[in-house]
């Protein structure tokens, strides 16, 4: 299964007085228009992803939308396992039950980096993975979906992701 690992793009900054929610916090216009073009490098590195899960927060759930306009990628699900609060154990369980040849996860850090970890090596702090803003990393597992069962594919940054594009 592959697994791809999709940070969400540049979201407005922190604002309690503006967002109250932190959920509700959008994309910026500059981050939709940098990821539509990374979006369009990832159609060249991911052309075929059969599921796309998404956290329901804003910013990512735009990511993911993009991802379905741009890079030709699936409609997203709703899932909760993938919020900002989540841990990244919740993740695993979310794959194992959407097992399929092509899982995207769109999210939010620390959380992606600590399940690209707990799926290399099944321990969320023991491997140091930087996921930028608009980043997608590509996991494989041969086996089935448990911590200690992935190989690390490839890291794109978006500036990789936009120059292929």
């Amino acid at each position: 299964m592959d697994v791809y690992l999709v940070r969400h793009a540049i979201a407005e900054t922190r604002d309690s007085t503006q967002w109250p929610d932190d959920s509700e916090r959008p994309l910026t216009p500059e981050g939709e228009a940098r990821f539509r073009k990374a979006a369009r490098g990832v159609r060249r590195v991911a052309p075929q992803v059969e599921v796309v899960l998404a956290s329901p927060y804003v910013r990512a759930w735009q990511t993911a939308e993009i991802l379905e306009r741009e890079a030709g990628w699936p409609a997203p699900e709703r899932a909760p396992e993938l919020e900002a609060t989540q841990a990244p154990a919740d993740a695993v369980e979310l794959l194992r039950r959407h097992a399929s040849n092509s899982v995207a996860l769109v999210g939010h850090e620390p959380n992606l980096s600590g399940l690209a970890s707990l799926l290399l090596v099944g321990d969320e702090h023991a491997v140091a993975i930087e996921v930028k803003k608009g980043a997608v990393v590509l996991l494989t597992l041969n086996t089935e979906v448990r911590p200690g069962s992935a190989l690390l594919r490839w890291s794109a940054t978006p500036k990789i992701l936009r120059a292929l594009g």
